[in-house]
């Protein structure tokens, strides 16, 4: 089983062979992602990331109810 958890776009780097990537925030973590999947994605946009590659984007209403949940389990 997977849990994905949604990070925020902050940087593209067009400097790849395969395509764009970017840096993605997850709280206090930062992480070099591939964009090649979400051609689409925006610097601010949620994204959702598997091994590596970014694989959708979300909007910022369902990334926060799941920010939201996720920070509820923590309590």
């Amino acid at each position: 089983m997977c849990l994905a958890i949604p990070g925020q776009l902050i940087r593209i780097h067009d400097d790849t062979a395969a395509g764009s990537s970017g840096t993605v925030r997850f709280g206090a973590v930062l992480k070099e992602v591939n964009l090649f999947c979400t051609p689409e994605a925006r610097v601010g946009d949620y994204v959702i990331v598997h091994a590596g590659l970014a694989i959708t984007v979300l909007d910022e209403e369902e990334a926060r109810a799941v920010l939201d949940t996720v920070a509820a389990l923590d309590q």
